[in-house]
């Protein structure tokens, strides 16, 4: 005896697929029989759909096909019975046909042949088409990027019996996004592991499509551990990355995401590594009226105030004689892990610093470079103050 439980899953499942099928939709089939103006072509649980024979012949009017071959084609009508065209699959569809996609909205098939002055040259059952650079993706690439590719477009200008066609293949991109827009949010949580394709890029960072046309905003903070002064020096539009999503806004639906969390934050190590008293080598980041940002390694940044350069007071001194890639010896002040703050002060050559021999010691293992130049700055401001 049959499972009634079973049968009714079956007859659901097959009801579901039935509904998705779309005018427009490409789908496969076998071929079950085959009629003098007609074949039968299975389609699973969606059914069985019809096509002609015409579709299915050569150029010399010799049949492709045979009972048991799978095909593939494109739904021309679901009123009634499933309709299906090959000829609108393979790209070889006839002035007719292409004059009837037009008029219903039907995609059809063609080859990008070359970029041309505003757009490309794309090529549709042996016909001409005019695609403007603005139809062919949603995101701005480089031309060549389409050139020799295979794609679906819609017509969305016919005219002068065929000679003048404008095709558009971001039309079709743009409703397939917005029919998997509502399922791609479903399934964006902060914490997800996601990849998606950027889209454009600025100096605050890169607009991220996650799928549907949903984007995320990487912003450029959250590119590296170390900082990032450019973000076009991480990613360039068309490029494929994996990012982490780091919210949600529920009322915006803004989704903030990061590529950095994806990689081990160098702040993990700095409680084992680092200790008050040390020496290390930095390099100056960037500097500000109230003292220079120096990097330690890639990712832990530490602070030299003003003050470590000298008791003049004169910050606007100082601050211009250092600069961004100046190297040096620099000892750890403080440590504040929950804040990820360093303190640093750089190290005078061949000083003596107290704490005892074991710092002595470190000052002479220390690299040199800035130290030299600190004098130098304290020597400049104390001279201009006598």
């Amino acid at each position: 005896m049959t499972d009634p439980t079973e049968d009714f899953a079956t007859m659901f499942e097959a009801s579901i697929k039935a509904k998705r099928i779309e005018k427009g939709q490409t789908i496969e089939g076998t071929i079950v029989a085959i009629g003098p103006e007609v074949a039968f072509v299975d389609v699973g649980g969606k059914g069985e759909a019809t096509i002609a024979i015409d579709e299915l012949k050569d150029e010399q009017g010799a049949l492709e096909v045979a009972v048991g071959d799978r095909i593939q084609a494109v739904v021309v009508s679901t009123v009634g019975e499933l309709a299906l065209s090959r000829k609108l699959a393979r790209g070889a569809a006839t002035q007719r046909q292409l004059e009837d996609a037009f008029h219903s909205g039907l995609p059809v098939e063609g080859k990008v042949e070359k970029a041309v002055k505003g757009g490309y040259e794309v090529s549709i059952a042996r016909q001409r088409a005019f695609c403007p650079v603005s139809q062919i993706d949603t995101i701005r690439t480089d031309a060549s990027a389409h050139e020799g590719r295979v794609y679906q477009f819609r017509i969305v200008e016919y005219k002068e019996g065929g000679r003048n066609i404008v095709v558009s293949r971001r039309a079709l991109l743009e409703e397939e996004q917005r029919a998997r827009a509502a399922d791609v949010r479903r399934s964006i949580d902060a914490g997800a592991v996601l990849t998606g394709r950027v889209t454009s890029v600025r100096d605050f960072g890169a607009f991220v499509d996650l799928g549907g046309g949903v984007q995320g905003l990487l912003h450029v903070s959250e590119m590296g551990w170390s900082r990032v002064p450019d973000s076009s020096s991480v990613v360039k539009p068309g490029d494929e990355i994996t990012v982490k999503v780091l919210s949600v806004d529920e009322n915006t639906q803004k989704i903030a995401l990061g590529l950095k969390q994806l990689t081990i934050d160098p702040w993990s190590s700095v409680r084992t590594t680092y200790e008050v008293g040390q020496v290390r080598t930095g390099r100056v980041t960037r500097v500000a009226d109230f003292g220079a940002f120096v990097e330690l390694e890639p990712g832990v940044e530490a602070l030299a105030h003003a003050s470590t350069f000298g008791d003049t007071g004169r910050q606007e001194e100082w601050s211009a004689q250092v600069a961004p890639g100046m190297t040096g010896a620099f000892e750890i002040l403080s440590i504040d892990l929950e804040r990820k703050r360093i303190g640093v002060a750089p190290v005078p050559e061949g000083s003596a610093r107290a704490g005892g021999e074991d710092a002595a010691e470190r000052d002479a293992d220390a690299p040199k470079g800035f130290g030299s130049l600190a004098d130098k700055l304290r020597g400049a401001l104390e001279s201009r103050e006598k």
